[in-house]
């Protein structure tokens, strides 16, 4: 089979993985409105292109938090790389150097931090605030001295959604891969973190806006919170003096019917009137919806479930493949679209059917 772009790599995956891990990595929540949407919310927006337009040389470079990157395509956290690969995240980090783009690591990775960034590439931290407020400033600590240079809170799992597809397919620790530690994430360094007491004994219920001001009082890492879709929320954020917003419904796999981040995305970035930098994930797989997030006021994207489709194929070459496809595909649509740079991807472009 040859794989042209990221559909065909997840059709891929699926034949390579096995039906329960391919769930844990593919499924949504409940019904899996959420999920399907944020590929529908793409697919309602269409594109008005300029032409006669000098294309010749389209460039994809631009910064995040001033941070210099060779494409807006950043690749999200998720957790449990080596379900897909053996290699996990170390592949995901080479690949993420080699393309020029910035990994943001998991919690609930399966390679500790310590080693993601000792590859070299540019590294960001994703947390999970624990119960135990000294646990996530250990956490904390540890990324900063490993070189991540900016932390993400994830702001939206105060609770775990409703996984049935795990149930349904028998997603256990036990349907691991046997070179997984089913017990424990690599990245904790105590007993609270297991894979089947994550709700019970890791996550925090209880974490406000005042939680955000602590932990800019425990880093000095730029703070950047994952799962914001709304105006009012976004706007709090930049009041808190955070670096930047992730317009995000975590993938489909927390509130079934929110609003898929590309339809959010306009609001926040009204909201919050320049003040921070905005990106946003859920649902890319297409050249042309990279386009339509930077018309809407997106600094840059993520992409989560592709490279693990990729990893899950070719491992690191695949990941390499899928950043390199959106890359070729972004370039195509930016130069059809009459946009020899990013900063010529305006909101012009956009048509709403």
């Amino acid at each position: 089979m040859h794989l042209l772009n990221l559909f065909d790599y997840e059709q891929a995956a699926k034949g390579k993985m096995s039906a329960p891990s391919y769930a844990y990595y593919a499924g949504g929540v409940a019904d899996n409105l959420t999920l399907r949407d944020n590929r529908a919310a793409f697919e309602r927006l269409r594109l008005r292109p300029h032409v006669l337009v000098g294309v010749e040389n389209v460039s994809l470079a631009t910064t995040v938090q001033g941070q210099a990157v060779s494409m807006p395509i950043l690749i999200a956290p998720a957790g449990h790389n080596k379900i897909a690969h053996a290699d996990g995240e170390l592949a995901v980090a080479r690949a993420a150097k080699e393309a020029g783009t910035i990994q943001i690591l998991s919690t609930m990775s399966d390679t500790v931090v310590e080693e993601v960034a000792a590859v070299g590439g540019s590294t960001w931290f994703q947390l999970y605030v624990a119960r135990e407020r000294q646990y996530s400033e250990r956490l904390i600590e540890r990324a900063e001295a490993a070189g991540c240079e900016a932390l993400v809170l994830t702001v939206d799992v105060p609770v775990p959604g409703l996984r049935e597809n795990l149930i349904r397919t028998g997603f256990r620790p036990s349907a691991l891969p046997p070179h997984l530690d089913p017990e424990k994430f690599s990245q904790t360094d105590n007993n609270t973190n297991t894979f089947r007491g994550l709700a019970n004994n890791y996550l925090d219920p209880s974490l406000t806006w005042d939680d955000v001001h602590w932990l800019k009082s425990v880093t000095k890492l730029p703070l950047w919170l994952k799962g914001i879709l709304r105006g009012d929320d976004a706007r709090r954020v930049v009041d808190c003096g955070v670096t930047g917003i992730i317009v995000s419904n975590h993938g489909g796999r927390q509130l079934d019917t929110a609003i898929a981040g590309i339809d959010a995305l306009p609001d926040v970035v009204q909201a919050v009137e320049g003040q921070c930098e905005v990106l946003v994930d859920g649902g890319i797989r297409r050249g042309t919806d990279i386009v339509k997030a930077l018309a809407l006021g997106a600094k840059a994207v993520l992409v989560g479930r592709p490279p693990l489709w990729g990893l899950a194929v070719e491992g690191q070459t695949g990941v390499t493949n899928i950043l390199n496809i959106l890359r070729h595909e972004l370039e195509t649509a930016m130069a059809l679209c009459g946009c020899p740079s990013i900063k010529d991807v305006a909101p012009d472009l956009i048509f709403r059917l």
